[in-house]
């Protein structure tokens, strides 16, 4: 994978699409994405937005915006301004296109450094959005803002099973997630697991049951919808359905969702999201 350090002009996107209800803005601290390369990546709609690409094969660049936390303070003010005026919170959700906890964080503290910048001027609202177990490094910071903004911690465990056939291996093992999970929770955070995309699940009783013992809600969200294209055309172009085909022909139609969705109210009642309702903090099943 190729690093490299960028600049950019702008940090905070004011959102549009599925995510309009979700959050007022998105900030994505990096361009391309760690975990392209990985399962999460096979089916990642962004892999899909060519002129961010250039040519590239997603899961092949990631580009850090050093100066991301400068933009976020010169510009924190403006955009708070224009989503009051929209009658909606300032949130941001980070991120939407990228991974904000990537191995290579840990060396250029991109996202340390914005949730620093938050830390003196808060949105509203923040959700977290991560593939990482690496979040459970940023606890004590996010307790902080915690105590300044409405925050919610996604933390994304699409299924139980290590491997789909023919596809790669997860960016980060889902045991170490559960345990960013139980460790982010028992610090006081509110914690989310997104089950998105719905992969198939081998254990749906043993697998619910394990989230609602690490989290404070579950939102499913199949790639029907879920990749912003309704009938979920982006992801039928990749290998994701073939693969999930295999293991379960079942998994590839909403019906499907709905049942898991089922089976995750028993043990997390009244706290089971679906879909873009369900990432802005509405539980319940339509």
């Amino acid at each position: 994978m190729i690093v490299e350090p960028g600049q950019v002009h702008s940090i905070l996107t004011r959102t549009s699409g599925y995510l309009e209800g979700i959050a007022s803005h998105s900030l994505q601290p990096y361009r391309g994405c760690a975990f392209g390369a990985t399962l999460c990546g096979v089916g990642c709609y962004v892999q899909h937005a060519r002129h961010l690409l250039n040519g590239r094969p997603w899961g092949s660049f990631l580009e850090a915006r050093m100066n991301a936390a400068e933009r976020y303070r010169l510009t924190v003010d403006r955009e708070r301004r224009w989503a009051r005026r929209q009658s909606h919170r300032f949130g941001i959700f980070l991120s939407s296109a990228t991974e904000p906890f990537p191995p290579q964080e840990s060396r250029l503290g991109v996202t340390r450094a914005v949730l620093s910048a938050m830390e003196a001027s808060p949105p509203d609202l923040l959700i977290i959005q991560t593939h990482s177990h690496l979040v459970r490094q940023y606890g004590p910071q996010l307790a902080r803002l915690s105590e300044q903004c409405t925050l919610r911690v996604h933390l994304s465990i699409e299924t139980d099973r290590d491997r789909l056939p023919g596809l790669p291996g997860h960016g980060s093992s889902i045991d170490r997630r559960f345990e960013a999970a139980s460790s982010l929770k028992a610090s006081g955070l509110m914690v989310v697991i997104t089950v998105s995309p719905l992969l198939p699940i081998l254990d749906p009783e043993a697998f619910f049951r394990r989230i609602a013992a690490v989290a404070d809600g579950v939102v499913l969200d199949h790639f029907i919808g879920g990749d912003g294209t309704g009938q979920g055309t982006r992801t039928r172009r990749t290998p994701l359905p073939g693969a999930m085909a295999r293991v379960d022909p079942d998994s590839l139609e909403l019906a499907y969702r709905d049942r898991m969705a089922a089976v995750a109210e028993r043990f997390l009642p009244g706290r089971v999201g679906v879909g873009a309702a369900g990432f802005a903090g509405q539980w319940g099943r339509n």
